[in-house]
């Protein structure tokens, strides 16, 4: 069994139809997936330095992780035309790009 009959098999290579997904679907869907990825490694990273500091922590990263989940599921809802998503991911950008001049305001006066 290779990946495709894998993903076949899953429903994840078929449109609502029931009808062989492009490849530029495809990719359009892994698109999506790297952005959930990156939405995930910033809880996953968020709650190892919580567990190493044994308290609530945010670290700059998570930011990072933010806006770059933010920014590719930005762009798989633009190409999915979906205002709902769009909408959100943008003020989302807005908010994480926000926290990290907070951060570096903070750096500076800190030096």
């Amino acid at each position: 069994m290779n990946i495709n009959d894998l993903l076949g098999v899953l429903g994840l290579l078929y449109d609502k139809c029931g009808n062989l997904l492009t490849g530029h679907e495809i990719t359009w869907i892994a698109i999506g997936f790297i952005g959930q990825t990156l939405f995930f490694c910033r809880f996953l990273l968020q709650w190892l330095a919580s567990e190493k500091a044994r308290r609530s922590v945010i670290p700059t990263a998570f930011w990072y992780f933010s806006i770059g989940g933010s920014l590719i599921l930005l762009a798989y809802a633009l190409h999915r035309a979906d205002p709902v998503f769009i909408v959100g991911q943008m003020l989302g950008c807005f908010i994480y790009l926000r926290n990290l001049q907070l951060i570096a305001r903070e750096s500076r006066r800190e030096a």
